[in-house]
């Protein structure tokens, strides 16, 4: 009998990893949601991931502190991918402000923080389309106070979850992370395991 222990062993280690319980959720269904990019062209969600594992963000560009992190993460991480010669890798930065972040407000936030657009897509679309994936993920977004500088100058903001979320080649929502702070290594780990 202790014979067969240490042949089963390795079996199960080769089929179903180190105890690497990764999540297999529900397929997207809001995919066919229909979009507007950076360059102001529209786009239908499902054709932006399709065949392709995705590090999605939610945002808006006027976000002093958590937004800007999550984006500088995810960035980061496309580094590091880039670094092993993984480049297939799709990143999205949906707004959760579409009223405000525009397609031009988008362009510039991209270039202020020197992302490649080759591989980046940020997003604005209406209201409901907004909403209806920003629930896919169990995005909220609440707005809160807007304040006025001594120079009179509006700065508004919204109370927000801070969530990075990795879908699939097949557009399963896989996992989520900290936008803010999230373990790189993790979600590095996790788009190998995925497959580039």
């Amino acid at each position: 009998m202790r014979n067969y222990i240490f042949p089963l062993l390795v079996l199960c280690i080769s089929l179903y990893g180190c105890g690497n319980d990764f999540p297999h959720n529900d397929k997207l269904t809001s995919t066919e949601l229909t979009f507007i990019d950076q360059n102001n062209t529209e786009i239908i969600f499902s054709d932006l991931i399709k065949d392709k594992t995705t590090l999605i963000g939610f945002i808006f560009t006027n976000c002093p502190d958590i937004c800007p992190m999550t984006i500088h993460n995810m960035h980061l991480v496309e580094r590091r991918l880039s670094e092993e010669k993984l480049n297939s890798i799709k990143f999205i930065a949906v707004s959760f402000d579409p009223n405000r972040d525009t397609p031009e407000v988008l362009t510039k936030f991209a270039s202020a923080r020197n992302l490649n657009m080759d591989r980046w897509d940020l997003l604005t679309g209406d209201d409901l389309s907004t909403k209806k994936l920003m629930d896919e993920f169990g995005i909220k977004a609440f707005p809160d106070d807007t304040v006025y500088s001594a120079e009179g100058k509006m700065r508004y903001y919204f109370i927000h979850t801070d969530k990075i979320a990795l879908i699939d080649k097949n557009g399963f929502f896989r996992k989520t992370y900290s936008g803010s702070a999230p373990e790189l290594d993790e979600i590095i780990s996790d788009i190998k395991y995925l497959g580039d």
